[in-house]
């Protein structure tokens, strides 16, 4: 008896390591990495096997994130699980929360240009997907002001009118940019994401979209700007 459940125990630690490598090589994250995620995805969910919003909500470091709610909104968004649907989901499983925190890996030593250049069109189109929030394939002016909305009047002293006007004319200058001859009383559909790569070309955006409330030390993630 003792000898076959030592066999059993044998299958199951292999079947593990087999599909932490299949997730390793999904992911980019070393075997050590998703060990240390999955330990801090076990600590969320209280060792279950899903998580739902209301679990992100509650970490201590997203509190005073101004932009909270659409980092949380990213998690359970199907466009960012690597799978080819769209829509959300209520809960999310390790694999699922594992494919989302992918795209905030940074580059390392080993990475090739043509790795970088991948990394970085993933963690644009991830943004790109926070902005789009229905899913149609354009950040509208109302999608837009609403982040920034949010992001002004949290971090600092601007009040909702100011940080409203200040999102529009953002939006209009972009509009501009990307359509040249478009004239005051045209409707302006909104940015792709071809005009959103163009817009953030000159921004180095590996290194810069991290996140840390996870405290995993060797993924070593904020989310936002690099502060350094």
């Amino acid at each position: 008896m003792g000898a076959s459940q030592t066999r059993y125990e044998d299958q199951d630690q292999h079947q593990d390591q087999h599909q932490n490598q299949d997730l390793a090589d999904k992911t980019g994250f070393s075997l050590e990495q998703i060990r240390n995620l999955n330990n801090r995805f076990q600590q969320l969910s209280g060792n279950e096997e899903t998580i739902s919003r209301k679990v992100l909500d509650g970490v201590p470091a997203l509190a005073n994130n101004p932009i909270r709610k659409q980092i949380i909104e990213a998690f359970f968004d199907k466009r960012n699980q690597r799978q080819d649907e769209v829509g959300s989901c209520q809960e999310i499983g390790f694999q699922q929360f594992l494919m989302v925190m992918s795209h905030f890996r940074p580059p390392t030593l080993k990475t090739t240009a043509e790795e970088k250049e991948a990394l970085r069109r993933e963690k644009l189109r991830f943004l790109f997907n926070m902005h789009d929030t229905n899913n149609d394939g354009t950040i509208t002016l109302l999608e837009y002001r609403k982040v920034v909305e949010e992001l002004l009047s949290k971090s600092s002293a601007i009040g909702q009118e100011a940080a409203r006007a200040i999102a529009d004319a953002a939006m209009l200058e972009v509009a501009s940019t990307n359509v040249p001859h478009m004239a005051p009383e045209d409707f302006y559909e909104g940015i792709t994401f071809e005009h959103f790569e163009q817009i953030l070309k000159g921004l180095e955006m590996e290194t810069r979209m991290h996140i840390r409330f996870l405290d995993v030390s060797t993924t070593a993630m904020t989310c936002g700007k690099s502060t350094s």
